[in-house]
């Protein structure tokens, strides 16, 4: 699994619990590890088991969800927008920090 390094600290502070991505990476199997690295230079950083998938519509999110993620709602809908433009079919993947 791939993330932006901005979010490095927050998933290793257990502060971001969630995913929010588009249909071509939502196959992921409950309870499965996943290796995961920086988009930017592809760094190993940490190990997360995968707790749920579950689809969502743009329209959909909520606080709750940016909770998860850690940012506003606001910041949320932004951050969707600018990497799935366009796209109102998401999947929430839930996950937890392998220690």
């Amino acid at each position: 699994m791939i993330f932006f390094e901005r979010f490095e600290a927050d998933i290793l502070s257990g502060k971001k619990t969630i995913t929010i991505r588009d249909e071509s990476e939502k196959d992921y199997s409950l309870n499965s590890i996943v290796q995961v690295v920086t988009y930017e230079n592809n760094r190993w950083f940490c190990e997360l088991k995968i707790k749920n998938v579950e689809e969502i519509t743009f329209s959909k999110l909520s606080c709750f969800h940016a909770k998860q993620e850690n940012m506003t709602l606001s910041e949320l809908k932004d951050v969707i927008r600018k990497i799935y433009p366009n796209v109102e079919k998401l999947y929430v993947i839930s996950y937890e920090l392998i220690e």
